[in-house]
């Protein structure tokens, strides 16, 4: 799709649908822009009859509109005035571009009154976001594409088209990670995953290295390396650096760490067979970091990033790791396995201890790390999990500020005796109860006094049902929110 900004007049677009968000604003619509009398009642009769009244994710079409060369309008709720604009725009923008697409639409604009730049990043967000589709592998697949997308405002304000190409590349980065998630195990494993990364890395100009098994036995990650054994996918360690290119001011160094298991069976603690599928999805932290490193290197901010993707397969075998095992972390730690479904937590803390090595002053990990996550806070918020509150409050207003929702959740040490092991330094469950509390804390032991987030997004990784605004499949929860915050640090 390309995506460009547009200063026209709303009658001179010419174009198969001309998008006009609309507030819910009760009966008498607040409409922008100069629209023949007709059109203006034909809007008007919508919010009297009840048929549209500007709520979020409504639409309307009127064909063969007077006044415009646009082929349709279609109008789209946005919701009441009083809520985040720029969120509510971005899910209208995706719930009208997919309302285009229904009918076959070539191409599109979307209309908007006294825009802030803000706006039209959003707008942009939503379109390319709302574009994407989960259904690739469908033999015969008879949806068209919208060739082009207009942003189209009456005045050329400083600071727009870079608004248009800023929404652009952190949307594309976040369909990136949509469809790293999307793929089935078949067509993805550890390496290439890690072939992936290091093209994307390629063509964006970062740093890649990617870590094999010989090297993480000699560096002793023996917690990530267990995990692995069952599999004949060797495991890898990616890393991507970013680097700003004057050098940073800033002594600070964030690391992200993403949890990349390509496939999840649970190991010799098998999961049931009923929706094992959905465990394509358990490289979903990895896949985030990945599309918001892709954003990070275009939109370039002043401080040097880098993310540690461990990668495995979690199968059963012959050398699979076992209930019973004590296993050595890199950090020279001993863990007691209880569970080998509890593995994302394993192969974390190796990553995290390595990056504490390599020099990464702040760190977020992000996994599809607990079902008990989805128990507290269903598919609707990631859980947050922090050692360091001003840290915790600083992403957490990235999330705020890109319509992301995150809930931040407890981290006390009371949790801490579930974990404690008879044989071991640490066990890798801690029980049924808290299960996502006693996930993270087990994080939080190896992070130690480094400031540190744990974002466990196992119910926002995905849609299970499709949005307005977005197709089923992948969601790419969280690039946003990362990029975020690198670019306002």
């Amino acid at each position: 799709m390309q995506l460009k900004l547009a200063v026209n007049p709303m009658g001179d677009l010419a174009v198969d649908a001309l998008i006009l968000p609309l507030a819910e604003t009760g009966e008498k619509p607040s409409i922008p822009g100069a629209l023949d009398a007709s059109v203006i009642s034909w809007v008007e009769e919508l919010y009297t009859s009840g048929e549209f009244k500007g709520k979020l994710f409504e639409t309307a079409i009127l064909h063969r509109p007077a006044g415009l060369k646009a082929r349709r309008l279609l109008v789209v709720g946005t919701g009441k005035p009083d809520k985040s604009a720029d969120s509510e725009l971005r899910q209208a923008s995706g719930t009208a571009i997919r309302a285009a697409k229904k009918f076959s639409a070539r191409s599109a604009a979307i209309y908007l009154a006294d825009a802030t730049a803000s706006a039209v990043t959003a707008a942009a967000e939503g379109l390319v976001l709302g574009d994407w589709e989960g259904d690739v592998y469908r033999s015969k697949n008879e949806r068209k594409p919208i060739d082009s997308v207009s942003i189209a405002v009456d005045s050329g304000a400083d600071g727009l088209e870079a608004a248009v190409e800023r929404g652009r590349i952190i949307a594309e980065s976040q369909n990136f990670s949509r469809d790293l998630v999307n793929l089935p195990p078949n067509l993805l494993n550890p390496t290439i995953l890690a072939e992936r990364a290091r093209a994307m890395a390629t063509e964006m100009g970062l740093e890649c290295e990617v870590l094999d098994e010989p090297r993480m036995q000699q560096l002793g990650m023996g917690s990530l390396l267990a995990v692995a054994r069952g599999s004949v996918e060797p495991p890898v360690l990616i890393v991507l650096r970013y680097k700003p290119a004057d050098g940073s001011a800033s002594k600070d160094h964030l690391g992200l760490v993403g949890k990349g298991v390509t496939f999840d069976t649970g190991g010799i603690s098998i999961k049931p067979a009923e929706n094992m599928d959905k465990m394509k999805y358990d490289m979903g932290g990895g896949a985030t970091l990945i599309g918001a490193m892709r954003a990070i290197a275009q939109l370039k901010p002043n401080l040097p990033v880098t993310a540690f993707i461990p990668s495995v397969e979690n199968m059963p075998g012959g050398r699979a790791y076992r209930p019973g095992d004590i296993i050595t972390s890199l950090s020279g730690k001993t863990v007691e396995v209880l569970n080998t479904d509890a593995e994302g937590r394993l192969i974390l803390n190796d990553a995290i201890t390595y990056a504490k090595r390599a020099g990464c002053t702040h760190l977020v990990d992000a996994a599809t790390l607990t079902g008990a996550i989805v128990v507290a806070l269903g598919h609707i918020y990631t859980g947050v999990f922090t050692n360091n509150e001003a840290f915790g409050d600083k992403l957490l207003s990235a999330a705020k500020r890109q319509g992301e929702k995150l809930w931040p959740m407890p981290l006390d040490d009371d949790f801490r005796e579930l974990l404690k092991s008879n044989f071991a330094d640490i066990a890798n469950i801690g029980g049924r109860w808290g299960g996502s509390i006693t996930a993270a804390l087990f994080l939080k032991e190896f992070a130690e006094d480094t400031p540190w987030i744990h974002l466990d997004i196992a119910g926002t990784v995905s849609h299970d049902d499709g949005k307005p605004y977005a197709s089923k499949g992948a969601s790419g929860t969280c690039v946003r929110t990362l990029t975020d915050l690198a670019l306002n640090w």
